[in-house]
């Protein structure tokens, strides 16, 4: 019976090489004494990778639908769609906090906030959640602003569905398909009606619908992450003014009442 290789001399595993452990397990660095700062810490962190991994399926997506490969778009979407549940798994660690446990740490953050994440509003750009006054609080980092920069001006997800739809059967307006593509999507009736009329053909909606449900689920994971952020925010400190100077759970509840893609979402009580 075979041993597994354990010595490789001076080298690195190719573990290590490969992941990159030594590095992911040494950004930890708490500025308290408080023992719940690492679990705040690492569960940022993972958030961010988890932020990381949804950028990279969901503009495979809306690459995908620009091809007309819509078999990769959907196997795309139905892997961000287990990856975003783990995302919103992350809250877990931080959703039974007490005012007085966060407040043990809390200064700790200074001015920081989640709201000045870099791969969260790349995220919430592919969403059509664009806005140009974003991109204020990166101007210190070149990378972040330079890929943040990009990714405005880029169609969103829902952008390339829409043009999607228009090649295969649903006209789209021209102000729909030609709207500049750095302004928040806005929902257009055309845009409803189309969704209506796919829903109402089911089951024989065919790619369409696939395409519909897919991004369906994509929106409702989205709705339960930003109330489970809201949630925690509020069980952790109330109505307090948020960290960063940020309005905190007012603003949390603002951005839990819209919806993604929410032209799929009036559409159905229509149908």
């Amino acid at each position: 019976m075979s041993q597994p290789v354990t010595d490789f001399g001076e080298d690195a595993t190719p573990y290590e090489k490969y992941v990159r452990a030594d590095v992911l397990t040494h950004l930890q660095h708490p500025l308290t004494d408080d023992p719940g700062e690492m679990a705040f810490l690492v569960t940022t962190q993972v958030m961010e990778l988890w932020f990381t991994v949804l950028v990279h399926e969901w503009r495979t997506a809306a690459d995908a639908l620009r091809g007309d490969r819509l078999g990769d778009a959907l196997a795309a979407l139905g892997r961000s769609v287990a990856e975003t549940r783990a995302l919103n798994a992350s809250w877990e660690p931080l959703a039974r906090l007490t005012p007085r446990e966060f407040n043990a740490y809390r200064p700790a953050l200074g001015d920081g906030s989640g709201f000045q994440s870099a791969m969260y509003r790349r995220l919430e750009f592919l969403l059509g959640e664009k806005s140009a006054s974003m991109l204020v609080p990166h101007r210190g980092t070149a990378r972040a602003h330079a890929e943040l920069s990009k990714a405005l001006g880029e169609p969103s997800l829902y952008d390339e569905a829409l043009a999607y739809l228009h090649r295969h059967g649903e006209p789209m307006p021209r102000e729909v398909l030609g709207r500049d593509p750095a302004q928040r999507y806005e929902p257009h009736p055309a845009v409803a009606a189309a969704w209506r009329r796919i829903y109402a053909r089911a089951p024989e909606g065919g790619d369409l619908l696939r395409l519909g449900e897919a991004l369906t689920e994509v929106a409702e994971l989205v709705w339960r992450w930003r109330n489970d952020h809201l949630a925690a925010t509020r069980r952790a400190m109330g109505g307090k003014t948020g960290t960063g100077g940020s309005p905190g759970v007012a603003w949390l509840e603002k951005r839990a009442s819209r919806w993604v893609f929410p032209e799929l979402w009036s559409a159905r009580g229509d149908v």
